[in-house]
């Protein structure tokens, strides 16, 4: 494959807004994908839609007290319990209402780290950023090999992006699409704002938009477009759910979408964003509906695809009963609380917050065991158990992602290099192997029920680091097919 110049990507870089106040490392290539892990990464897309297909059936069937199983008796109205636990009655009645039945997100996005034993998927993110960003790192890793073509080559996350939209809309021959990006996820407009321009280069009727920019006109959605109100057609909120008290706008979108006027994306459903799910497949009492709703293939993918996980719920027991839970000490657990006796090795554990909380985006709440001092890991236990009533957390088995090797760009008199972003040194850079640790975040657009693979973004980050996400030290790429 054809090497990118150090000169050229950070010049590339520097010349686009998309990258504004973003730092990485550089790599004259993109990440190498084998014919048998895009075949995997295309049947994870197929099994985290019929997970959430899955999840929703049993979340309105637990809501509504009703058996969860075809052929014999199961009940379990506490799922329901654990997925609204802190939401609000407005947004609880607006996820069971019939008009959302068979709404999932239209961008499923999963956290793939690879390991020694596969791929394992810490995440399924329905909301997730790096849409812009991927799409153009594609186009700019596409010169080369063509016998390596880049995933997602031909633009295909910006065409399958829109496309998952239009759908929701098919009486429109150009729907008007809107991308609505709040305050809190700011630092992700930029790329939002490039999405819609590539989009309106193409012909299409998409624009990046602030809550506040959007106003009521009898119960349809405007925005002003050089003085004149634009009916929109469709939302894409790219904010979570837990910010909707911050967005002025919020009772007119909900007014517009129940008398049918706008399509939302992804849809204001917060159990379909809450990681607690991923406990949820793995509890003992719920192993016959999932082995019944999901099928055998399907089933056995997720099993190996998704970390042993638990509830963090501190409901308290009886005598002489034990949490389903790892084990402290070589003991099992009769309370969370004991989880701080585990030791070093027993706490290959992380701990995060399930979701609806300003801590859920990004690695903002996770502690990992291993990885921190014992007082900082009885603050998280102790953290999990003081916000249950609200938010609860989840425990989830530590997979250490394996040691891999690429070439990074290095300063050719030592092994530093200043990321892009900052300032340049005036020294000349040469590629070399280095070794790291990988995240995989491939994208997936949901169009005539099926999700379409567009793309991956690969996050190589030095081996030293046990949390793998967007940081300086890191290499963002795209992958390519070999």
């Amino acid at each position: 494959m054809s090497d990118l110049s150090h000169e050229h990507l950070r010049s590339t870089f520097a010349a686009q807004s998309l990258f504004e106040d973003k730092t990485w490392q550089l790599s004259p290539e993109a990440w190498p994908l084998s014919t048998e892990q895009v075949a995997q990464l295309e049947a994870i897309g197929v099994a985290c839609l019929k997970f959430h297909q899955a999840l929703e059936n049993l979340y309105l069937r637990s809501a509504a007290g009703k058996n969860l199983l075809r052929n014999k008796p199961l009940l379990a109205p506490w799922v329901a319990d654990y997925l609204d636990r802190g939401k609000p009655a407005h947004l609880i009645a607006h996820a069971r209402d019939p008009k959302n039945r068979g709404t999932f997100p239209t961008v499923l996005r999963p956290d793939l780290l690879l390991t020694d034993e596969g791929f394992v998927m810490t995440e399924l993110d329905s909301v997730p950023g790096g849409i812009g960003l991927t799409a153009f790192l594609n186009r700019l890793y596409t010169a080369g090999d063509p016998a390596a073509p880049i995933l997602g080559a031909g633009d295909a996350m910006i065409k399958n992006f829109h496309a998952s939209l239009a759908a929701l809309r098919p009486g429109e021959r150009n729907p008007l699409i809107v991308l609505v990006v709040s305050d809190e996820a700011a630092t992700y407009r930029p790329e939002m704002h490039w999405l819609a321009y590539q989009l309106q280069l193409l012909g299409h009727r998409v624009f990046c938009l602030k809550p506040e920019d959007i106003f009521p006109l009898e119960n349809a959605l405007f925005f002003s477009a050089d003085g004149n109100p634009e009916k929109i057609d469709v939302i894409y909120r790219f904010f979570e759910l837990f910010d909707l008290a911050n967005i002025r706008t919020e009772k007119f979108i909900f007014e517009s979408w129940a008398a049918g006027e706008v399509a939302l994306a992804p849809p204001m459903r917060p159990f379909q964003e809450e990681k607690l799910a991923l406990a949820l497949f793995h509890h003992h009492l719920l192993a016959d509906y999932w082995a019944e709703a999901l099928g055998g293939r399907t089933l056995k993918l997720l099993r190996a695809l998704i970390p042993p996980s638990w509830i963090m719920d501190p409901a308290p027991l009886p005598p002489g009963a034990i949490l389903d839970a790892p084990h402290a000490a070589g003991r099992p657990l009769s309370e969370w609380r004991d989880l701080a006796n585990a030791t070093q090795k027993e706490r290959d554990l992380i701990i995060k917050i399930s979701g609806y909380h300003e801590t859920a985006w990004g690695a903002r709440s996770v502690i990992l065991g291993s990885d921190c001092s014992r007082e900082e890991w009885q603050n998280g236990l102790d953290q999990a158990i003081a916000l249950a009533p609200t938010n609860l957390h989840i425990l989830q088995t530590f997979k250490k992602p394996r040691r891999l090797e690429h070439r990074l760009y290095r300063e050719a008199s030592g092994t530093g290099v200043p990321p892009v972003g900052s300032p340049g040194t005036g020294e000349a850079f040469i590629a070399r192997i280095t070794a790291g640790r990988l995240r995989l975040c491939p994208y997936y657009f949901v169009v005539a029920g099926q999700p379409r693979l567009s793309g991956a973004l690969a996050t190589f980050c030095p081996p030293d680091k046990k949390i793998i996400h967007g940081m300086t030290d890191a290499a963002l790429l795209p992958c390519r097919m070999v």
